[in-house]
């Protein structure tokens, strides 16, 4: 009897399965992944940025890039903005009728599309188009070992490579974000015009009246810093994937889906920024 009763203490005091122990340690590896990540980013922007501004300078895969970026994206950002117009200019007729306030319809618009959507819509577009290329693209090159041919043919791979993506995304998005802005303009007017008159001259000249370049040249030119995000964020996850095929898909995947979440990130920023400076 006190032999059983023995044991049955002992099972007692025998150590139970430690849970807590083990999210703790679950918690603690995916800090230390989150703050590698940061770290091998940090390392890869200098090798850029230095490769970059050191000669030679790769101008033909720059103007190629430039096509790919800007040109092809075109169409889409176009789509996308005149989308975006045509809802703006919906909701925002249906809601400033409830309020009497329909002759506000230009200003709302215009202010809606430049400042708001259409930036934003043209970095999210081109992140999921461009994003995934990049990082398919050589994340490709990276498992087919090509990355390390060019390497080893005295040829700069960050150069060549990455800074010119980065480049073309930096230069292209600002002109994308007009392209999208005037197209969502344009519909949204034209929306407009079917339900009541407006001539596009009117529109014009009341959405703008008063306006000056502090309203709108900021928030086009934010963008520049959403082509740096999807760019960066792009050729990282490309050229540092490992892994085969596998790898590849990975890559274009978490290219769009970071890019996509740091851009929403720093467009929060910019935006506190430019009240801050601008106005």
């Amino acid at each position: 009897m006190s032999g059983r009763g023995s044991t049955a203490v002992a099972d007692m005091n025998q150590p139970l399965p430690r849970p807590l122990s083990y999210l703790a340690n679950s918690a603690l590896g995916v800090c230390t992944g989150f703050f590698e990540w940061f770290g091998n980013l940090g390392i890869f922007s200098w090798q850029v940025l230095k490769a970059a501004v050191t000669p030679p300078y790769e101008w033909r895969e720059l103007v190629r890039q430039l096509d790919e970026v800007g040109s092809k994206s075109l169409p889409l950002v176009v789509l996308a903005g005149s989308a975006i117009g045509v809802v703006l200019s919906l909701e925002a007729r249906y809601s400033l009728s409830r309020f009497g306030a329909k002759s506000m319809f230009p200003v709302t618009l215009v202010y809606s599309v430049i400042q708001v959507m259409g930036p934003i819509i043209t970095g999210l577009v081109v992140c999921g188009r461009v994003g995934a290329g990049m990082g398919a693209e050589l994340a490709s090159m990276k498992v087919s070992e090509q990355i390390d041919a060019i390497e080893a043919s005295a040829i700069n791979p960050y150069r060549l490579l990455a800074a010119t993506r980065i480049l073309a995304c930096i230069l292209m998005l600002p002109l994308l974000t007009v392209a999208a802005d005037a197209s969502g303009l344009l519909t949204g007017w034209f929306a407009q015009s079917l339900v009541e008159p407006l001539s596009f001259h009117q529109f014009i000249s009341t959405g703008f009246s008063g306006a000056t370049f502090n309203a709108f040249l900021p928030p086009t030119f934010k963008t520049a810093v959403y082509g740096l995000i999807i760019g960066l964020i792009g050729c990282f996850q490309g050229m540092k994937t490992r892994g085969g095929a596998e790898g590849v898909g990975r890559a274009a995947t978490n290219s769009v889906v970071l890019g996509s979440l740091f851009l929403i990130m720093a467009d929060v920023v910019l935006v506190k920024f430019i009240l801050v400076v601008f106005h």
